[in-house]
Formats: C-alpha cells, sequence, structure tokens
C-alpha cells in the first residue's frame, strides 16, 4: 500500500497525525499550483487552506485508482478558479442607470467614431475605384468584377466567359497593373 494510501486510511479512521501527514506531504505543491494561477501569495496561502479542508471533508469520496496529488491538485486549482472568479471585476452598465446613495446616476459616453471628413475620403475614394474600373476595357472589367465583386474563383469565371483558366488570371493580373496605374493618386 502506498504511503498516501495508508494515511489517509488512517485520517478516514480519525488518525489526527495522520491528516497533518496529508498535509505536510503536500502544502508545498499545492501552494504553488494554487500561486501560479492567483500570483498573490496570501490569497494563496489561503487557498491552500481551504483546498485541504475540501479534501478533508469529502475524503471518504476519493478513489484510489487514481493518484492523492492529483485528486488534491484538482482541488485547489477549482478553489483558484472560484476565487478569481469571485474577485472578478463589476463592470458599469452604460445602458442602465447606476443606483447611488444619492440617487441615481446615468451615463453619457461620446461616440468618437463617427468622421464625417473620413467618411467623405471613403465615398470619394469607392467612386473614384468604381470609375476606374468601368473604364478598364470589357474582357478586363468582366474578370475584375467577377472575381472582387462577386468574389467569384478563377474556375467559376473561367467557365462563365468560356475561356481558359489560365486567360482569366492573365486578365486579372493586367487588370489590376491598370487600376494600380489609374488610382496612383489615391
Amino acid at each position: 500500500m502506498h504511503d498516501d494510501e495508508k494515511l489517509i486510511a488512517s485520517a478516514l479512521a480519525g488518525d489526527q497525525k495522520a491528516y497533518t501527514a496529508l498535509v505536510e506531504q503536500h502544502k508545498t505543491a499545492i501552494f504553488h499550483i494554487i500561486n501560479k494561477i492567483v500570483r498573490n501569495d496570501e490569497a494563496a496561502n489561503d487557498l491552500v487552506q481551504e483546498t485541504f479542508m475540501k479534501a478533508f471533508s469529502s475524503l471518504a469520496s476519493y478513489r484510489s485508482e487514481y493518484r492523492f496529488s492529483t485528486w488534491l491538485y484538482k482541488i485547489a486549482a477549482n478553489a483558484s478558479i472560484d476565487y478569481l472568479r469571485k474577485r472578478r471585476i463589476q463592470a458599469l452598465s452604460l445602458d442602465r442607470p447606476m443606483e447611488t446613495k444619492d440617487g441615481t446616476l446615468e451615463f453619457e459616453v461620446p461616440d468618437y467614431s463617427y468622421h464625417p471628413e473620413r467618411d467623405l475620403v471613403r465615398k470619394e475614394q469607392r467612386f473614384s475605384i468604381e470609375e476606374a474600373i468601368d473604364s478598364l476595357p470589357k474582357k478586363y472589367r468582366e474578370v475584375i468584377v467577377f472575381r472582387h465583386k462577386e468574389d467569384k474563383s478563377y474556375e467559376e469565371i473561367a467557365d462563365l466567359l468560356d475561356i481558359p483558366v489560365g486567360t482569366v488570371k492573365a486578365r486579372i493580373f493586367r487588370a489590376r497593373e491598370l487600376l494600380k496605374k489609374k488610382l496612383r493618386h489615391l
């Protein structure tokens, strides 16, 4: 019988020294696991105690086919995660008023996302791009429209236009080069 198993059997029989021995044997490893999760020595020490309290209160449910240390680590990890959940910062809702002792407080947050100048520039660019595409020769315009506006594959474009895939690729390449020249000012 393994040392932990002997100690567990003795502890379940009421031997306080067995409980102490189990704590001494595992507390350092449990502390390190918890501290890696919570990153706070004081909280980690409290959670080590909580881990052993939880473990000893449910010691009868421990199954010996698993290592005792693995069982303890799981309890420690769960206690640490619960601790972090409880400490999670309470977020303020910007949609609902906040109740204070002096009454209700509402928030108004300015919207800095709207930039009329930027929107105008984008519209002008889009218009210029449309003009540039429209000015392309028909064979280049149609492959660009199929590829970039209608999101068609090279194979689909080849089928639609009844031309080889290599020709589609060549036309798209040439159309892009012409567009770059026309749109260089943007």
